[in-house]
């Protein structure tokens, strides 16, 4: 629904990373100045739950949340009458055809860019301003040819999920859900995890394009974090923001080129 008092389109967003919710909505309000966001949710039962109590006309769904996943809440809301319009916005392609069937907006795969999310706003927007066709108009013609459409736009890849590294005398098999934070040396990228420093030879950009852009975030142009590992982050003396770790005591710069990412917190 609109804010009935400024009659400004109202959004919901919701991830259960606190992280992504936060640059979601920064990333929305920026490109769409006339919404307003009235909720972040952090796992399914809370979305439905401000869904309930704000009655938003458009929620931005992750997919896989604790509790209820967002597919879940899509599908308790199918057919109500002021149901709003549903985007999801995850880390896998592969749902698409479940998201679509519940009648999805769009389908966008974390973190969208700038672009794809301006194309999503404008879809919106149209929605917004001309009646919904009713479920029986939808063919199967018209969910192919979208799924189509967004699995054009959105093209996929094989994530890294091992990373072959030295350590030592030793070689070692470290999953990617160990990184911590990954840093370019001279002739090496040092993997950081919990216990340890290994070495490996791809170059800082190949590791990052092969790396899933909802997990891992480039800081600086030498430096990938892992995003559950950012507890939090503060300002030096030389107001520089630094990246306060969850597992390492050591502080990661972040470069004024990535501050977008940390403007929320």
């Amino acid at each position: 629904m609109r804010d009935a008092a400024t009659q400004r389109p109202t959004v919901l967003i919701a991830d259960d990373e606190v992280v992504l919710a936060q640059y979601l909505k920064q990333q929305v309000e920026a490109l769409w100045p006339e919404c307003r966001v009235v909720g972040l949710a952090h796992n399914g039962v809370d979305a439905l739950r401000l869904i309930d109590e704000e009655s938003p006309a458009v929620a931005f769904l992750d997919i896989r949340m604790p509790g209820m996943s967002g597919l879940d809440v899509a599908a308790r809301l199918q057919g109500e009458a002021h149901a709003p319009k549903i985007v999801f916005v995850t880390a896998y392609d592969q749902h698409a055809v479940d998201a679509f069937e519940r009648e999805a907006v769009d389908y966008l795969l974390k973190p969208p860019s700038a672009e794809r999310l301006t194309r999503c706003i404008d879809k919106l927007k149209r929605q917004l301003s001309t009646p919904a066709p009713t479920p029986s108009s939808a063919t199967p013609d018209d969910l192919l040819s979208r799924l189509q459409a967004v699995l054009s736009a959105t093209p996929t890849s094989t994530r890294l999920e091992w990373i072959r590294a030295a350590h030592g005398n030793d070689t070692r098999l470290i999953s990617v859900d160990e990184v911590v934070y990954f840093e370019a040396n001279d002739k090496y990228v040092s993997v950081f995890t919990q216990d340890g420093e290994s070495l490996i030879r791809t170059p800082l950009k190949e590791l990052l394009d092969s790396l899933d852009p909802a997990r891992f975030w480039q800081i600086h142009r030498g430096t990938i974090v892992a995003v559950r590992q950012i507890a939090s982050t503060t300002r030096d003396f030389r107001g520089r923001t630094l990246v306060r770790l969850k597992h390492r005591p050591e502080e990661l710069v972040v470069s004024r080129a990535y501050l977008h990412l940390f403007r929320q917190m």
